[in-house]
């Protein structure tokens, strides 16, 4: 049996992933990258929790585990889904950025989530204080320590477009029309450089959050592709 592997991005945990899996249904396990000090050391102790063929399904950072773990075990790969999502290698000037982001987080973990959020979520989202509300107090829980071990992860990221190639499973890149962070063409580049069959699927109304935002347009997605693929 094919399990899917979902893996939650920066400063989040299942919830992120709670609706699509169970929408999309099959076995799934939902996994928990808070305490890994490495994008490899993610991609590793997400594969070890099923045996035998998986597909891999990433938001955000996930993605970039999930690449990783197509690079790891590629024999294991029945397809991989990436949602919001990059392929590059640290570019110039992220670093210090980042470790900003991480002294704001050991100062006022609250006060940087409120800064930091709402570029994560479609424009058109904004006003949804439910949404809000519920991703503020999501990626406020996840704590400084957790940020900062997962900042310093993307810091040292490998440069995941470098074994791209190697990808021969089908691939599903997902992303909302509204990401600002990881726009469409990034996930254009990735359907490009992979060598097996890609398809990209952009959601409206939705922002970097897309699997929260807009679970169900997610599902549909997902059940369509996995239908098409043979992999259901």
């Amino acid at each position: 049996m094919t399990t899917l592997l979902y893996v939650p991005g920066l400063l989040s945990d299942a919830r992120v992933w709670r609706e699509v899996a169970e929408g999309v249904g099959g076995g799934f396990v939902i996994a928990d990258v808070t305490t890994q000090n490495s994008i490899t050391a993610m991609a590793q102790s997400v594969l070890a929790l099923a045996e035998g063929p998986v597909i891999p399904v990433g938001h955000s950072m996930g993605g970039r585990v999930s690449m990783e773990m197509a690079r790891l075990a590629p024999e294991r790969m029945a397809g991989l889904v990436l949602a919001d999502t990059g392929h590059n290698a640290l570019a110039e000037g992220e670093r210090a950025k980042r470790e900003a982001k991480v002294a704001e987080g050991n100062a006022d973990m609250g006060a940087m989530v409120t800064a930091w959020l709402p570029p994560m979520v479609g424009a058109s989202r904004h006003s949804d204080a439910a949404l809000m509300g519920d991703l503020t107090e999501m990626s406020v829980a996840c704590g400084p320590e957790v940020h900062a071990r997962q900042i310093g992860a993307l810091i040292n990221r490998p440069d995941a477009g470098a074994s791209l190639g190697g990808v021969t499973c089908p691939v599903l890149l997902l992303v909302g029309d509204e990401d600002v962070w990881s726009p469409e063409p990034q996930h254009r580049e990735i359907a490009g450089m992979v060598s097996g069959p890609s398809d990209v699927v952009v959601v409206e109304g939705a922002g970097h959050f897309l699997p929260y935002e807009k679970p169900e347009a997610v599902i549909e997605a997902m059940t369509d592709w996995l239908a098409a693929q043979d992999l259901r």
